[in-house]
């Protein structure tokens, strides 16, 4: 199927949730996949493109010149410089460490705060016991528009999902300004994540089908 066809489909699922499709934001995630099915995304009607890593990101700007590009993937300190400004939203800020170097580049830059809500050693994210304070430190570094979580690998997402909804509430009551942005769900989980409140989607499979070994 066609990515616009792929597309309509997704739309039609969240509906099915009782959502507004035109109300939830889909990022499609290329990573791996070339600028054609970059071209395809955006022929679709899709304006977002996201990618894990800042160096594939930066080859496929110099194609694909009408798309607004995230960072979803982990952010090494020594990439900060070559990704900020780049990217209309880093998504995976785990630190305040990692928003000090890019504050230090450019502290307009928007950026969400990556939890790590499924508890896994091996995902990126701040405990979220500790994430209310890290996001008031966020905030006066750099522009802070919200929180991202990914869902644990196996079992319900349910209540990871609904534990981010939860804190994503509680932050912009202490920080006394909006954070329009919660992004949750993948291809795999998407319908719960919607459910839980989720504003933002980050798509690949669901969208491209499976990606090139």
């Amino acid at each position: 199927m066609s990515v616009e066809q792929n597309l309509a489909s997704v739309r039609e699922r969240i509906t099915r949730t009782g959502r507004n499709p035109d109300e939830v934001t889909i990022v499609a995630v290329t990573k791996g996949f070339g600028p054609d099915r970059c071209r395809d995304a955006l022929a679709a009607g899709l304006t977002i493109l996201g990618e894990n890593r800042v160096q594939e990101a930066v080859r496929k700007m110099e194609d694909i010149k009408d798309a607004e590009w995230h960072l979803i993937g982990h952010l090494q300190t020594n990439k900060v410089k070559l990704a900020t400004g780049r990217f209309t939203l880093i998504q995976s800020v785990d630190s305040v460490r990692l928003a000090e170097h890019i504050a230090a580049q450019d502290p307009t830059q928007r950026v969400l705060l990556e939890v790590n809500i499924s508890g896994e050693a091996q995902k990126s994210g701040v405990a979220p016991e500790v994430t209310l304070e890290v996001a008031r430190l966020v905030a006066g570094l750099v522009q802070l528009r919200g929180l991202m979580g990914i869902g644990p690998l196996g079992g319900d997402p349910t209540p990871a999902f609904r534990m981010l909804k939860r804190l994503h509430d509680e932050a912009q009551q202490r920080l006394g300004a909006p954070l329009p942005i919660l992004s949750m769900g993948m291809s795999g989980d998407f319908e719960a994540a919607l459910a839980a409140g989720s504003t933002m989607l980050r798509l690949g499979q669901v969208l491209f089908g499976p990606r090139p070994a």
